[in-house]
């Protein structure tokens, strides 16, 4: 009787055994299957964050023209991310567009440092959606305004959880005040003190462009020139390269910032795959370009 049990016991621990190999086999095969979908992946989207009291429709000018007589437009995907922390998407991704451009809006999309914390932590929820979703393994960046200093929040605080098999090819950010409503890095605000202690998390291998309206001397109506050349002091010395671009004349107000003529230039030159961008791009259609590489 004893060696019976002992026969029933030793084969269930077997049969138990085989199962949980095949089982392992079979999650090991779907998990190179998903590693080697993420790395032979040629998708590579510019992902796009609007600025305080906008939506996911911000950017919709700026598409149309981006896309104007272009014979591989980029699609335009939606994304809303509710107080709830539940995703909306519009919009799908055309067939062979490797390009795509993802839009993601907040419902709360109010001012203030305590918001975009919410905001950058509600970003990471719809960026690892999304990256679940379209198995890219790059990606470019676009913030106007308060986006700028979401992402630079997400880049400081969430993107190492990434970092090893999606890179963040480039960032441009467009008249974010770094330094909020302060002219003068003299008078730092919190979020600036706070970005700098953590600009030691920022991908080295990132190319940054920070453009700032000037609709007068010092300020694009709005956001003050010195708030948003504040972010050399998070940016420069930690990317790969850092460059300041200054864009006057007519639309270089805050607002009209993302459907102006000459960031479209920008953002088909040093953002989009599409563009070659050029070796010595000095001053070109009264926008002022001074690069900082290290």
């Amino acid at each position: 009787m004893k060696k019976f049990k002992l026969w029933i016991w030793t084969s269930l621990g077997v049969i138990l055994a085989v199962i949980l190999i095949v089982v392992s086999l079979q999650w090991s095969r779907n998990n190179v299957s998903d590693l080697m979908k993420w790395h032979n992946s040629k998708m590579s989207p510019v992902i796009m964050i609007p600025g305080s009291s906008a939506t996911e429709n911000r950017f919709d000018q700026l598409v149309k023209k981006i896309n104007k007589n272009n014979k591989n437009p980029h699609s335009l995907i939606k994304v809303k991310v509710t107080n709830d922390d539940k995703l909306h998407f519009t919009g799908q991704i055309r067939q062979r567009d490797n390009e795509p451009i993802i839009v993601i809006g907040f419902e709360n999309n109010r001012d203030g440092y305590s918001n975009i914390k919410q905001q950058a932590r509600r970003f990471n929820i719809a960026f690892e959606a999304i990256t679940n979703q379209y198995r890219f393994n790059n990606f470019k960046a676009i913030g106007h305004s308060n986006g700028g200093l979401i992402y630079t929040r997400f880049l400081e605080k969430y993107y190492a959880n990434y970092s090893s098999r999606i890179k963040i090819k480039r960032l441009m950010t467009i008249g974010s005040p770094y330094n909020f409503n302060e002219k003068s890095v003299r008078h730092r605000t919190q979020m600036l003190s706070d970005f700098i202690d953590s600009r030691k998390e920022l991908p080295s291998n990132l190319d940054v462009y920070v453009v700032a309206g000037t609709e007068t001397y010092n300020s694009d109506g709005l956001v003050p020139l010195g708030s948003v050349m504040a972010g050399k002091y998070i940016y420069q010395g930690q990317v790969k390269h850092y460059t300041t671009i200054s864009v006057s004349g007519s639309d270089a107000q805050n607002s009209d910032l993302p459907q102006n003529d000459q960031i479209i230039d920008l953002i088909k030159r040093y953002i989009l795959d599409q563009q070659e961008t050029p070796k010595n791009p000095g001053r070109q259609n009264g926008t002022d370009l001074n690069n900082r590489q290290h």
